[in-house]
Order: structure tokens, then C-alpha cells, then sequence
């Protein structure tokens, strides 16, 4: 049986408002389906930019709110589990045996706002999330719903160097085409992605958005960095958690609280959980999909040296004199 690639990606069940829209906007190729359209200077698929603007008018965003944003491909897996147990650790001990991360797979536990809970006119029902609710959201700062940025919600940006975020892009889209053997070429979508052509994209206009927001607001937007989380996720963690106001306790780190969250959300122990080997999340896409390596600088097995040269050049002209630096390994 051919797979299908995930529901949010599809290109049915648009409404004539939506299809009305497309019409007008300005679009490109896109690394799955026909195109990704301009809106709001995103580009975006078009299922998914119904569920956005269905995001931006119907959702209320309460103080008490965390969100998680990234651009796709940036470690969203691996903060989405971080963030789920350090949050929930009174409610759901990092100890006991059924927690739901040994369980689910931690995009089922933080849904995406436009992917999932606002996906094809769906009305979520919040009521069955317990505070602070956690969600995530690939959108950009600018298309962020108003209440957001209204409240007291805070936002936890992730950023990964663009190297291995534009290499694990380009093999997350291959395994989501419908046919395994139609893969992208990587210097067509590597083109693509340095012409600022991808799904939330242009990488650099998301992600400086939020890093200039970060600065001017740090009580409500913290900018992290996967790599820095790879490489000290002790101090990361703790970072993260007085952001949120909610610090280990002494005692907490004397019990290994700490070390059994690093633990748990480890890339290697969530891979080799049962339900990330065999599950699927109900957007279809299979959960083994969201750990294929998680390392820093697989770029350097694919990257020609034109295509470095190409992406160095780019990544200076649109960072340079913004204080943000990358780590490549």
C-alpha cells in the first residue's frame, strides 16, 4: 500500500474561502504536494494555512500558556518532551512507570496549534488540557493570533543551525512523499530552501524575528539553542526551567529529578521507545519519522563544498551585526 503523506499536507478539503485566497497569493515549488503559498511573508502549505487563519481569529490564549515555537526540523521532538516533563514533573512524576512519555510519542502530548487542534475547521476542545496548557506552533512571530501576544503566554523559540536543519528537512519530506522511490534532489531543494522556498520558511526571517523579540522581551520569549541543549542539556534545562518559573528545588536535584528528565528525553531513549518504533501520530505520519539522527553536523556527509560556500555566503548577509551565531560542529 502506498503511503500517504500526512493530513495537514494534503491539498483536499480546502474551503472556497481558502481556495479564494490561494488564488491571489504569490506561489512556489513546493518539497511536498504542488506548491507552498506567501502569506504574511511565510510560505506555507495551503491545508495548513487554512489552519492558521483559523488559528489567528479563533484562538484565546491564556496567561498561563507555553508555546513552543520552531521552524520544522529544528529539534521540536526533543523540546516538546523536554518541555512535557519538566512542566508536569509534580503532576506526573519523571519516576513512575507509566509516564506518558514512555507511552506517547511527545507530539501527541504538545499538538501543534495550526497543524492539529485548528487542521480543516476543527474546533479544539480545551477543556481536557490541564494548566499551564502546553502547544507548539511552526507560525511566524508576525503571524502569531493577537491574544498571544496579548498576554501573559510565553514562548520558547528553538533554533538550530541551518546546515543540519535544511539536511533533516530534506529527508523528512523524501520519507513523506507518497512514493519512496520519487525523492526530492538535494540541490533542487537545496536551492530552494536558500531561496527562503520552505515550509515556514525563509529560515533566516523566521528565525530573526523571534531572536530581536528575545532580546527586546526575555520575560516572554526564550530563545534556545539545539545545539547548546546537545551539548550542556543540564544547564539548558535549567535555564528553561526559571524562565518558567518554575526552578528545581534542591532536594529535586539531590533525587536526580533532573538527570532522569535528561534521561528519559534523551534522542536515544526516546528512539527506542515501543510507540516511537512502531506508532503513528493521527495526522499519519509514522512516529519513527522524528528520530532519524538528532546529531550536529551530519551536513558535512552531504554538503558539497559550492553548496557550503553558497550557504555561508547567505547566512553572513542575513546575520550579520544581529549578535546570533551558529555552531556547526
Amino acid at each position: 500500500m502506498t503511503p500517504s503523506p500526512p493530513k495537514y499536507l494534503q491539498e483536499d478539503n480546502l474551503s472556497e474561502e481558502c481556495k479564494k485566497l490561494l488564488s491571489i497569493l504569490p506561489k512556489g515549488k513546493a518539497w511536498i504536494g504542488s506548491y507552498i503559498y506567501n502569506y504574511q511573508g511565510c510560505w506555507i502549505p495551503p491545508r495548513l494555512l487554512q489552519g492558521m487563519i483559523a488559528c489567528q481569529q479563533q484562538f484565546q490564549a491564556e496567561d498561563s500558556d507555553i508555546i513552543l515555537v520552531t521552524t520544522p526540523k529544528s529539534g521540536t521532538t526533543c523540546l516538546k518532551s523536554l518541555l512535557f516533563a519538566l512542566v508536569n514533573r509534580v503532576k506526573r512524576p519523571i519516576f513512575e512507570p507509566n509516564h506518558p512519555l514512555l507511552v506517547k510519542n511527545p507530539h501527541a502530548l504538545v499538538p501543534f496549534l495550526e497543524h492539529e487542534l485548528y487542521v480543516d475547521g476543527h474546533v479544539p476542545d480545551f477543556s481536557t488540557f490541564t494548566s499551564p496548557r502546553l502547544l507548539a506552533t511552526h507560525m511566524p512571530f508576525a503571524s502569531l493570533p493577537k491574544s498571544v501576544l496579548d498576554s501573559k503566554t510565553k514562548l520558547i523559540y528553538l533554533c538550530r543551525n541551518p546546515k543540519d536543519t535544511f539536511i533533516s528537512m530534506w529527508h523528512f519530506a523524501n520519507n513523506l512523499r507518497c512514493h519512496h522511490k520519487d525523492t526530492n534532489s538535494i540541490h533542487e531543494m537545496f536551492d530552494l530552501f536558500c531561496e527562503g522556498l520552505s515550509f515556514s520558511g525563509p529560515f533566516w526571517n523566521h528565525v530573526l524575528d523571534y531572536w530581536k523579540q528575545s532580546i527586546e522581551n526575555p520575560n516572554k520569549v526564550f530563545f534556545l539553542m539545539y545545539e547548546e541543549i546537545k551539548e550542556k542539556p543540564k544547564i539548558q534545562l535549567k535555564r528553561l526551567a526559571e524562565f518558567l518559573e518554575s526552578p528545581f528545588s534542591t532536594e529535586e536535584e539531590n533525587c536526580g529529578v533532573v538527570d532522569e528528565i535528561l534521561r528519559m528525553c534523551s534522542f536515544e531513549n526516546l528512539k527506542s521507545l515501543e510507540v516511537n518504533t512502531n506508532g503513528k501520530l493521527s495526522s499519519g505520519e509514522e512516529n519513527k519519522v522524528f528520530f532519524r539522527r538528532g546529531e550536529i553536523g551530519d551536513w558535512r556527509n552531504y554538503f558539497t563544498a559550492e553548496m557550503n560556500d553558497k550557504l555561508n555566503h547567505i547566512i553572513e548577509e542575513k546575520f550579520q551585526g544581529t549578535g546570533l551565531k551558529f555552531q556547526y560542529a
